[in-house]
C-alpha cells in the first residue's frame, strides 16, 4: 500500500473516532427521544458550543475527506508516488487531527491556519499528479 493510502486510511479511521466524539455528548444533550427520530423539528434543548463544533469539525473532515481520497486515488493509481506526494498526505492526516481540538477549543486564527495547511497539502498532490 502507498503512503498516500496508508494516510487516506487513517483520516477514514480518524472520521469514525471524530463522529464517536461528537455523537456521545451529542446524544447526552439533546436526548435519544431527539436523535432517534426522523430530526422533522428543531431539537427542544441546544448543544453546548463545544459539542456543536465538534459536529461541525465532523462534518467539515466529510468535505476535506472527499478531495483528499481523489487525490490519494489517483497519486496511488497512476503509479506517482513519490517522497513530496507521501510528505503531503503526512501533512493532511496531521493537520486533519490538529484540527479537530483546535476546532473544539475555539482556536482562532489557528483553526483555519490549521486547515489551509491540510487543503494546502491536498492541491500540491494534485497538481503533483498531473506534473
Amino acid at each position: 500500500m502507498t503512503p498516500e493510502l496508508v494516510a487516506l486510511t487513517l483520516a477514514a479511521l480518524l472520521q469514525c473516532i471524530q463522529f464517536v466524539a461528537y455523537a456521545i455528548p451529542a446524544n447526552r444533550e439533546l436526548g435519544p427521544g431527539y436523535t432517534m427520530s426522523a430530526r422533522d423539528r428543531e431539537p427542544s434543548r441546544e448543544m453546548s458550543a463545544t459539542t456543536a463544533r465538534l459536529g461541525r469539525a465532523l462534518d467539515n473532515h466529510f468535505e476535506g475527506l472527499i478531495l483528499f481520497t481523489i487525490a490519494c486515488v489517483v497519486i496511488a493509481v497512476t503509479g506517482q508516488s513519490t517522497w513530496f506526494t507521501a510528505a503531503c498526505a503526512w501533512v493532511y492526516l496531521a493537520a486533519r487531527v490538529i484540527y479537530v481540538p483546535a476546532y473544539a477549543l475555539g482556536w482562532r486564527p489557528g483553526r483555519s491556519l490549521i486547515w489551509a495547511c491540510g487543503w494546502a497539502a491536498t492541491v500540491l498532490m494534485l497538481i503533483a499528479a498531473l506534473i
